[in-house]
């Protein structure tokens, strides 16, 4: 019988690696986003006060930053090293993505009192200042946007690329307004894939895009980055819909199992947990194929993708 032992030993010493490069990506992502956020939302102490205070509360919660990393390591893979600039990219992605999250937690739409672990927005600043709050970051991140250190047509492009990806057609609004719409129903798999394609993936994609856009991407680079972006952004909604079933309201850091209560479209209460975990894998294989032309510099984004469907929160 030959001896694989040399070869076993070589496949766990590149697992360790990858797990080491997947932790340092995620950690200095998430410093270099925190930074340049720290910089660009006005202070605490910025007249009004109260405004400040609602979007900081919200924006500093924790976050994984999980848009900025994959905008930074898109943009890096594209330019061979991290563009100058491209972290307040992220930044605006980052507030975008908070903005959704504050209103998406009022009364009015999924009646959340925890996020990321923390009171949320409303909770503790009141309906009316939180949704000024969301408001106000979505704002911002337009200025910041339009600010960016790349060549004018770049910015442009990627204020159009995220400005749908956030609209009501395919984009995170129109995905928020059908699965309001879906609530206590039995919806068609088409419908539920484009909940999930408009809420979540579309974000996720846009921020994939924008980060190949501004680091010069060709156009057929771009359409791969797209299709990477639409398969991990499906997956990671996937896996957030089971983790809601399957995980804690401590493990999660918002509250468990309201999908369930609410009667909402999920991949779970469609095709039961096991089937959607397949579901994203295949997806994330779907997701890796995109991106085979650009060999080992790939690496990092599909470490990525794999941590999306592997996680546990």
């Amino acid at each position: 019988m030959a001896d694989n032992s040399g070869a076993t030993s070589k496949s766990t010493s590149s697992l360790a690696i990858l797990s080491l490069m997947l932790k340092e990506t995620l950690e200095r992502g998430q410093a270099q986003t925190d930074a340049a956020l720290e910089r660009l939302i006005p202070p605490a102490t910025q007249h009004p006060t109260s405004i400040h205070l609602a979007m900081r509360h919200s924006v500093f919660a924790g976050g994984k930053r999980i848009r900025p990393i994959l905008c930074i390591e898109a943009g890096r893979m594209i330019a061979g090293l991290i563009p100058p600039g491209i972290e307040e990219l992220g930044a605006a992605l980052e507030m975008l993505h908070t903005y959704s999250l504050i209103h998406d937690d009022l009364p009015a739409l999924d009646n959340d009192d925890l996020r990321r672990g923390r009171p949320t927005c409303h909770k503790v600043f009141g309906e009316a200042i939180a949704i000024l709050a969301g408001d106000a970051l979505q704002t911002q991140a337009y200025e910041v946007l339009s600010q960016l250190q790349c060549p004018a047509d770049a910015s442009v492009r990627i204020i159009n690329e995220i400005a749908r990806g956030t609209g009501t057609v395919d984009g995170m609004i129109g995905g928020q307004v059908v699965d309001l719409e879906a609530e206590g129903t039995k919806p068609s798999t088409e419908t539920l894939k484009y909940i999930h394609r408009a809420k979540t993936a579309a974000l996720i994609t846009a921020s994939i895009v924008s980060g190949g856009i501004y680091s010069g991407a060709e156009d057929t680079e771009l359409a791969k980055l797209r299709s990477f972006g639409q398969s991990i952004g499906l997956a990671f909604q996937i896996v957030d819909d089971v983790l809601d079933v399957t995980q804690s309201s401590e493990q999660l850091g918002k509250t468990a199992g309201k999908d369930t209560v609410a009667e909402k479209a999920t991949y779970p209460a469609l095709f039961g947990i096991e089937e959607s975990i397949k579901k994203a894998d295949t997806l994330v294989e779907s997701a890796f194929a995109s991106l085979q032309s650009f060999g080992n510099r790939a690496d990092t984004l599909k470490a990525l993708a794999r941590f999306l469907v592997e996680r546990k929160k």
